[in-house]
Formats: C-alpha cells, sequence, structure tokens
C-alpha cells in the first residue's frame, strides 16, 4: 500500500533534505526511522526538497509498503525512533495514484526576518536578523512584481537542476506580523534558492539600497549576477503542499508559531 506523511523539521543541523553520503539529512533520519516500524527498507518521495538549514512545518512525503500499519502506528513508531528535531504529524494511506511531488498542486514558503537593534537568542537559526530598520510597505510594493507566470532566471541558484526556469506565483507579499517582518510566497513549483533569492532583493529594497521598481528589473534581466545577493537559510520554512481535495489530507498549520516576546516596536 502507498502512505503519505506530513513531517515537520528543524533544519539548522541537518544538510538539507536529501539523502547524501557522510552527511546528516532529513531524508535519510526518517527513511531510518520507518524502516524500524516497517521492518524492512523504506524509500520515501518528497513534495519538495528543502537545502541545507532551511526548515519545514507541511513537508509531505509518500512510500510504499508491503506491511499493514494503523495510522497512528506510522506516527507513534516513527516518532519514537526519530531524533528530536523531525517529528511525523500525521500519517495516511493513500492511492497508488497519489505521489508527494507531482500530485502537488501549489507549494508555499515563509521567510521570517527579525528586524530589530539586537540579536536573537531564543530564535537563534529560526529567523534571518536584520539590525538595519526595513520599510515594509517598499518591500511589499516590490514584491507584487513577481506575481503570475515569469522566467525566473535571476533568482535561480546556478545549480539549480530544474529543466526550465517559468514558475507561477500565486502569492507574494510581505508583511509585518508580530513583531516580524514576514514574506509569504505561493507558486506551482520552486526553484532553487528561489525564495532566499527573492529575500535577498526585498532586504536590499528595504533598507533603501534600491527603490521598489528594481524587483521588476531584476526579473527582467533574467541573470543570477543582477540579482544580489542571496538570504540565508535560517528564516526560511517550507509551510504548506496543496493537492486536490479528492486526496483529502490534512490542511498545513500556517505560518510558525513564535513566541509573545516578539510582539511590539521593534526600534525604540
Amino acid at each position: 500500500m502507498r502512505v503519505a506523511l506530513g513531517v515537520e523539521y528543524d533544519g539548522s543541523a541537518f544538510c538539507g533534505w536529501q539523502r547524501q553520503h557522510g552527511v546528516r539529512t532529513v531524508q535519510a533520519e526518517l527513511e531510518a526511522a520507518l524502516a524500524r516500524v516497517a521492518d524492512r527498507p523504506v524509500s520515501v518521495v518528497c513534495a519538495g526538497r528543502t537545502d541545507t538549514g532551511v526548515h519545514a512545518l507541511y513537508q509531505v512525503v509518500h512510500f510504499d509498503v508491503d506491511v499493514a500499519r494503523r495510522a497512528r502506528s506510522w506516527v507513534l513508531g516513527a516518532n519514537s525512533n526519530l531524533p528530536g528535531d523531525v517529528s511525523v504529524i500525521w500519517a495516511r494511506e493513500v492511492p497508488s495514484d497519489f505521489h508527494a511531488r507531482f500530485s502537488a498542486e501549489r507549494r508555499a514558503y515563509d521567510y521570517l526576518i527579525c528586524n530589530r537593534q539586537s540579536r536573537p537568542g531564543l530564535w537563534r537559526g529560526k529567523v534571518t536578523w536584520e539590525c538595519r530598520p526595513l520599510d515594509v510597505e517598499r518591500m511589499a510594493r516590490a514584491a507584487r512584481a513577481w506575481l503570475g507566470e515569469h522566467d525566473f532566471s535571476s533568482f535561480r541558484a546556478k545549480g539549480c537542476q530544474a529543466r526550465h526556469p517559468v514558475r507561477t506565483l500565486y502569492r507574494c507579499d510581505v508583511r509585518a506580523h508580530d513583531g516580524l517582518i514576514v514574506l509569504s510566497v505561493e507558486a506551482n513549483a520552486f526553484l532553487q534558492h528561489m525564495v532566499r533569492n527573492f529575500a535577498g532583493v526585498l532586504l536590499q529594497i528595504g533598507m533603501g539600497q534600491h527603490p521598489p521598481g528594481w524587483a521588476a528589473e531584476v526579473l527582467a534581466h533574467r541573470q543570477r549576477e543582477r540579482g544580489g545577493v542571496t538570504a540565508p537559510p535560517d528564516g526560511l520554512y517550507l509551510s504548506a503542499v496543496r493537492y486536490p481535495g479528492g486526496f483529502d489530507l490534512p490542511p498545513p498549520a500556517g505560518i510558525v508559531p513564535l513566541p509573545a516576546a516578539y510582539s511590539g516596536r521593534a526600534f525604540d
């Protein structure tokens, strides 16, 4: 049978999602834990591979197995064998035509920026810190230039293995939320480092180094060299993967919950 799982993880101590020899990855940890539950090797397929240091609130995976386990057993059994920075949050038996990657219609990411003079302590590695004041309105105005279907070559990593750079953005907004600046992006698919490169451009615009119109100019150039720096991975979360309703998977929870201490003025 085919089983789908919802997985969340803190990517700080991982070298990304994909299994690699000699380094710690989320895929390797999850497969090892599931193999203990199934009593045989398990190979998982994910909705979207995350890079080193990137977190997930709602990663979706599937795997095929020839042993019967209840959904509760997959969740509890996997979590009892997983390290503390990875957790299976739900399990569902799904039809054989479900595919965690190819059945997905949309994916969403949230990028969290702590914009205050003092560096974060409690949330070190969970948010990107910028000590210089940022103009949220300028950033929001700039981000709207990327909505729709475009060639996003200016925002893809040089090593990106995607077959083509055309993607459709359904949402790209910037807002203040509980003392943070949150970039929320939803698209049919993403290129490697695409959201971090968005964030890099918006940070420069927010600091006044470029006007809001620079976001559209970078897009039009279709050259990565014109796109500024790649923002750190710390604040990036895979927050949602959306599938056709017929698969009846649990909905995403939304952006990462943050402590109340982040509320209030960033610069007094």
